[in-house]
């Protein structure tokens, strides 16, 4: 069990430093890597950007289960 846990672990960390690179920052991202640069809205983000966003707060919140389920098993164990 501890050795799955281990696994998703390094799995989601490598993925969360991936899907981190590509969010928006000052300029650029996941939008202007696609040609959505240009004709971004004013008012919100692109379609990309809302989505990128929910798998990396989805994968940030199995990554910290992830954590505390390994302490409880090294703790216990």
């Amino acid at each position: 069990m501890q050795i799955a846990f281990q696994v998703v672990l390094v799995l989601s960390s490598l993925l969360l430093i991936l899907l981190i690179l590509l969010h928006k920052g000052k300029g650029g991202g996941l939008s202007d890597l696609f040609g959505g640069g240009v004709s971004t809205s004013v008012g919100g983000s692109s379609v990309a950007e809302r989505n990128l966003d929910r798998i990396t707060v989805g994968l940030g919140i199995i990554w910290f289960a992830s954590i505390v389920a390994l302490g409880l098993l090294l703790k216990a164990g």
